[in-house]
């Protein structure tokens, strides 16, 4: 076990601030590791590659968050609403999330480091939604298996200014 005495020592604001490098730094290394998989082998089999290895790193996420804040599994969509402001990438884009009812919220990536890294080099926007189908799908049948994702827009699809991808969750009872 790593001595945890250091971390205690910092400020809450410096735990912050570790926090948000640590979420850049992970994020950092996704793209590199997509970047040469895709030089190496293609789109195409850089994206499978990503959506078997989100297919478990998003379960392993969402069991982390629900350990951590005791969030118990079947907790519909307020355990959702909650644990998702709590994912790595609450911590490096801005996202919203809109109570449609109290059985269906949309989750908003209103700004996006990947895509926005993209648009300032000038390349097309990374087609994310076969990986966010996967990402999103099993983040959200860890918490609760009753609940069901739908893509409101994800690139490729075309997206308003205000936000690069919306996906809504939706409870089904029964």
């Amino acid at each position: 076990m790593p001595d945890r005495t250091v971390l205690q020592k910092l400020s809450k604001d410096d735990l912050i601030d570790l926090l948000e490098d640590a979420a850049k730094n992970w994020l950092a290394h996704d793209g590199l590791w997509f970047l040469g998989v895709e030089e190496k082998f293609g789109m195409e089999t850089a994206i499978e590659l990503d959506k078997k290895a989100w297919r478990q790193f998003t379960v392993i996420e969402a069991k982390r968050i629900m350990r951590r804040l005791g969030i118990t599994p079947g907790g519909g969509i307020p355990a959702l609403k909650k644990a998702l402001q709590f994912r790595l990438y609450a911590r490096v884009n801005e996202q919203e999330i809109i109570e449609e009812d109290e059985n269906t919220i949309v989750l908003r990536m209103n700004t996006c480091r990947v895509q926005e890294a993209r648009k300032r080099k000038g390349l097309p926007d990374f087609p994310c939604k076969p990986v966010g189908i996967v990402e999103y799908t099993y983040f959200a049948k860890t918490i609760d298996p009753r609940i069901e994702t739908e893509v409101v827009t994800c690139p490729p699809d075309e997206h308003p200014p205000e936000y690069w991808c919306a996906w809504r969750f939706r409870l089904k009872e029964g």
